[in-house]
């Protein structure tokens, strides 16, 4: 089996810093840290448990008291940690990850992990995997560190140390010289945070701290007797689950039949830029969750959460099933572009139900023959956000043999109520609003006559010859011949 570990190091932070374009503002997650023994600091004792790099350049730095750190950083901006902001991040990082493999476990407080060994042939090896995820998780806007190891643990370790075992080495080896602080990495210092299975307690990290135990290697060489005297044997069989040596079994994670999930801003704004800067954020977790679906949405929504209360409803509807991050974020833009703010938002939540099956086209040797058709659609999708659904109305085929009612205007909820009629000869699409009398020594007729009379039903009768004709300029037009007054021509349209 081949395992790839997504450690988040920084969770409580990127929660608020994801969806943040300007860097340069100092930013902290406040909470209460652990004292020696365990105990906890009291509510008057807040700490710093993580800050951004505006932040660090300004002296703050993680277990610093909250005092200190705004005398040091007057412009400080801080935020109370969110323990269920961070499980949905993990939770929505998941359901990006089966872009790769359905084989996904949480592991808690801030890993998640993939069994990607069935599909290293369908992405072209680990290294490629490595990539791609890496530059996934850029799109979401998390900063993560990734390993790969044989074992879930193994791998998990290595991430929390941002080191892996060179290629063709021996992984276990380079697991013993893995630092004695890697046997909490999976311990959270926050209140109402459970301690991972996968986590030595503090305790037992300062018996072995006490004891001159500097690496994991170091650990495996101390008699397992003399740990269980001292209610540390819990370090061995952690050990060997990560060496592969006792069985280490998964819950395997199943992703949500309906998209969902939330972006809280750092700070409340109306800026369209801020917003959709964020929002792509929410339409690359989309697309990944669409990918592992081999699936597309034809409407999806955007929510825009107010400061204090109410939220302002953003539909983004598409003409045909899609997976595009990018061209969702181009219609959202529009949608912004038009939509008045009644006040600040300061939560952004996107949702989308029911995926659609995609329509596939073939390449040929040439090009792939949808593209045109793809282009076409996404220009349709862009201008119903710029100027509403009403705005742009479409051409129907009608059952009709007249030209003038071969087609109408209709709209998405009318499409398909009227069943077209079906000619082998070619007609033009631009059709005159009235047919305009014409010289017909003027024109060379091209072709046989399509000869139409219909509409003696509705006091619309017309009898007539249609004809192909190039003018003096090489234009190619569609004129008749009025049977009932054969002295008659005129024409009726013009091909572009």
């Amino acid at each position: 089996m081949s395992w790839l570990a997504i450690k988040l190091p920084e969770l409580p932070l990127q929660v608020f810093t994801r969806g943040l374009a300007d860097e340069d503002r100092p930013l902290a997650v406040v909470g209460t840290s652990r004292r020696s023994g365990g105990r906890r600091d009291d509510g008057r004792r807040k700490r710093i448990l993580a800050a951004n790099a505006a932040a660090r350049a300004q002296g703050v730095f993680t277990g610093q008291a909250l005092s200190a750190a705004q005398a040091m950083s007057p412009t400080l901006q801080l935020q109370a940690r969110q323990h269920a902001r961070e499980a949905a991040l993990l939770a929505e990082i998941a359901c990006w990850a089966g872009r790769f493999t359905p084989r996904i476990s949480l592991a808690p407080p801030d890993a998640v992990l993939l069994e990607i060994g069935a599909s290293l042939r369908l992405f072209g090896g680990v290294g490629a995997i490595r990539r791609q995820a890496r530059e996934g998780l850029l799109q979401l806007g998390v900063d993560a560190r990734i390993a790969c190891a044989p074992t879930p643990l193994a791998a998990c370790w290595f991430a929390a140390c941002g080191q892996e075992p060179a290629a063709g080495s021996d992984w276990r080896k380079a697991l013993d010289g893995l630092p004695l602080s890697v046997l909490g990495s999976g311990t959270d210092s926050g209140a109402a945070a459970p301690r991972s299975a996968a986590a030595c307690s503090a305790d037992t990290l300062e018996l072995l701290d006490g004891l001159g135990i500097r690496s994991i290697g170091a650990v495996r060489t101390l008699p397992a007797a003399g740990l269980a005297r001292r209610q540390a044997q819990a370090v061995g069989q952690l050990i060997a689950r990560a060496r592969g040596e006792l069985p280490d079994p998964r819950p395997w994670f199943e992703p949500p039949a309906r998209f969902s999930h939330e972006l809280a801003l750092p700070a409340p704004t109306h800026h369209s830029e801020a917003l959709l800067f964020a929002a792509r954020r929410l339409f690359a977790s989309l697309s990944a969750w669409l990918q592992a679906r081999h699936a597309g949405i034809d409407h999806c929504r955007l929510s825009l959460v107010h400061e204090g209360s109410g939220e302002t409803p953003l539909d983004i509807v598409l003409g045909h099933p899609s997976d595009d991050a990018e061209h969702l974020a181009l219609i959202a833009r529009e949608r912004l572009g038009m939509q008045a703010l009644p006040a600040e938002i300061c939560i952004l939540r996107l949702e989308a139900e029911h995926p659609l099956e995609r329509g596939e086209y073939a390449n040929d040797l040439f090009g792939a023959p949808g593209q045109a058709r793809d282009t076409a659609l996404r220009l349709l999708d862009r201008l119903r956000a710029r100027l509403g659904d009403s705005a742009v109305r479409r051409l129907e085929p009608f059952a009709d043999h007249r030209p003038e009612a071969a087609s109408q205007p209709c709209n998405e909820q009318a499409r398909g109520q009227a069943e077209p009629s079906f000619t082998r000869n070619l007609r033009p699409l631009w059709l005159l609003s009235a047919p305009r009398a014409i010289d017909p020594r003027q024109y060379t007729l091209l072709g046989n006559a399509e000869r139409i009379e219909s509409g003696w039903w509705d006091e619309g009768d017309i009898r007539r010859d249609y004809y192909l004709a190039r003018r003096g300029d090489d234009s190619l037009c569609w004129v008749f011949q009025d049977l009932t007054s054969p002295d008659g021509w005129f024409l009726h349209g013009c091909f572009g």
